[in-house]
């Protein structure tokens, strides 16, 4: 599998807390990423790892993403920067992505479904009965945050079937996407939404990526002792999360793996700039036959 690290949506501008060494880019405020991944695989097509904002946002961002979000969060409203232009860029179809793979159905992580429409939609299966299930915990909260625009299309969600005997580096019920013969799997991170997940994947080199979603936002929540959250960032995770303490579980279990497993594993956010420069490789147009991830505008 070829991996390409894609910001599909710039958000407003932060400042870093420290010193960040970083690509040429320390003490420099840079905005804040929606951060997918472009995924090609050999039979499977493309896989899209979270879609960021989709063209209708970037269009009518108050209409579809709603005027309070658009005012805090400040995107750029760039079309270049849609996962649909990305793809279109690199040499590809709109539909030969396949498969989407979701960490959680939040409007910054879902605003390219539209774009994708044939695409099968990959969920964690209690994220998908928190937006399906009047009955289930949180359900409101959930619906509230998959907008009607991203979801008016009535895509093709898919729980992904847990296997209750998987632990992936100790972290139990991972749930793998049907459909994909790749190695590929959602990772349950509880507390930010009813069924928030990371997606992990195995690269060319055999190491794994961990897409976290918004089990974190900043870096400094993992790295840093005691952990270190941005303060423009962490008014976002206090109102959207449906479980405080699973959530700083969650991010203490994280810590335990980026510590003990750093050999194996890169963990990311999906906001965060820092990491997004350091996984990222040059802007430009990339041809098929290239190995090393690619980076948006």
């Amino acid at each position: 599998m070829r991996i390409h690290h894609l910001n599909c949506g710039s958000l407003r501008k932060i400042p870093p807390l420290r010193e960040e060494p970083t690509a040429g880019v320390a003490n420099r405020e840079l905005a804040v990423v929606c951060h997918c991944l472009l995924i090609e695989t050999d039979s499977d097509g493309l896989v899209l790892v979270d879609t960021g904002l989709g063209t209708a946002d970037l269009h009518r961002p108050d209409r579809s993403l709603g005027a309070d979000w658009v005012a805090y969060a400040q995107p750029a409203l760039e079309p270049e920067q849609s996962a649909l232009r990305q793809v279109v860029r690199l040499g590809y179809e709109p539909q030969d992505v396949r498969h989407i793979v979701l960490t959680h159905l939040h409007r910054d992580h879902t605003g390219g479904l539209p774009d994708f429409p044939h695409a099968r939609v990959h969920v964690h299966p209690d994220e998908y009965r928190a937006v399906t299930d009047p009955a289930a915990a949180h359900h409101r909260h959930s619906l509230d945050r998959f907008m009607l625009a991203h979801r008016a299309h009535n895509p093709l969600l898919a729980p992904a079937p847990v296997e209750e005997s998987t632990e992936w580096f100790g972290f139990p019920g991972a749930a793998r996407p049907q459909g994909l013969a790749g190695e590929l799997l959602l990772v349950p991170l509880p507390g930010h939404s009813a069924g928030h997940a990371g997606v992990a994947v195995r690269d060319s080199s055999g190491r794994w990526l961990l897409h976290a979603g918004d089990a974190y936002m900043y870096h400094g929540e993992l790295e840093h002792t005691p952990p270190l959250s941005h303060p423009v960032l962490e008014p976002v995770q206090q109102g959207a999360q449906v479980d405080v303490a699973a959530r700083v579980v969650t991010r203490d279990r994280l810590r335990g793996l980026c510590r003990d497993h750093s050999d194996e594993v890169t963990v990311f956010s999906a906001h965060d700039p820092w990491e997004f420069a350091r996984l990222a490789a040059p802007a430009g147009r990339r041809s098929r036959d290239r190995t090393a991830s690619s980076v948006s505008p």
